[in-house]
C-alpha cells in the first residue's frame, strides 16, 4: 500500500527487454535500503525488486503492466517518480493508493499561473472511471487535489515543491500519464452499477 507521496526521483539506467517483458534498472537514494522481493511504486505501478547490484536496482514489467501503463515509454535517463511501501508506522499524507493503474491519460495543457501550475488530463471515460471535484487522484503516483472534474477530464493544481520533487517538471503537453482512481469512489461505483442500470 502507498499515499502518492513521492519519496524520491529515480533514472533508469537500462532497459532490457526479455520475451514480452520489459526489465527497468534503475538508480535512486534509498538504493542501498532496498531488498529483494520488496514492493516500489515506480510513476504509480507497483513493482517488485528482484536484483540490486552497487547503486542500482532492477524491477520487471510484464506485458499487461506495459500495455496498461506509461511504463513501455520509459528509457535509458528518464526520471521517474518513487514511493516504497507504507510502514504500518507511517502516516497516510496523501490518500490510500495500491499502486494498479486503472488507465493511462494525455496531458493536454500546462498552464504557469504565476507560482503554481494547472495541469489538464484527458481520459478515455468508456472505461467508467471517474473523478470527483476536490476528490483525490493518483497522477504518475502523485496523490494529488481534482478540480474542473469533467466527464473525460480534469486538473489538478501543482505547488512549486511537488513540480520541483516530481517528474512533473519535465512533463510536455501530449505526454502520456498514469492515472489511478480514488479506492473508495471505484467501490462505490461497482455498487452503485446495478441499480443504476
Amino acid at each position: 500500500m502507498f499515499t502518492g507521496i513521492i519519496e524520491t526521483l529515480g533514472t533508469v539506467k537500462n532497459v532490457r527487454t526479455e520475451g514480452t517483458n520489459k526489465h527497468f534498472t534503475l538508480t535512486a537514494p534509498f538504493v542501498h535500503e532496498l531488498k529483494i522481493d520488496q514492493s516500489v511504486a515506480h510513476n504509480g505501478v507497483c513493482l517488485t525488486v528482484v536484483a540490486i547490484e552497487n547503486d542500482t536496482y532492477t524491477v520487471t514489467a510484464i506485458d499487461e503492466t506495459l500495455q496498461k501503463t506509461n511504463l513501455s515509454f520509459l528509457a535509458e535517463n528518464h526520471t521517474v517518480n518513487l514511493e516504497r511501501c507504507m510502514p504500518a508506522s507511517g502516516r497516510f499524507d496523501g490518500h490510500i493508493v495500491q499502486g494498479h493503474v486503472d488507465q493511462t491519460a494525455v496531458c493536454k495543457s500546462i498552464e504557469d499561473q504565476n507560482g503554481s501550475w494547472l495541469f489538464t488530463f484527458e481520459y478515455d471515460a468508456a472505461q467508467g472511471n471517474i473523478t470527483v471535484e476536490k476528490g483525490s487522484v493518483c497522477v504518475n503516483g502523485i496523490s494529488l487535489t481534482v478540480v474542473n472534474s469533467k466527464a473525460n477530464s480534469f486538473s489538478v493544481a501543482i505547488i512549486p515543491y511537488t513540480f520541483e520533487h516530481t517528474n512533473l517538471h519535465t512533463l510536455k503537453v501530449g505526454d502520456t500519464v498514469n492515472l489511478e482512481f480514488d479506492i473508495i469512489g471505484k467501490y462505490i461505483a461497482r455498487i452503485l452499477k446495478p441499480q443504476l442500470g
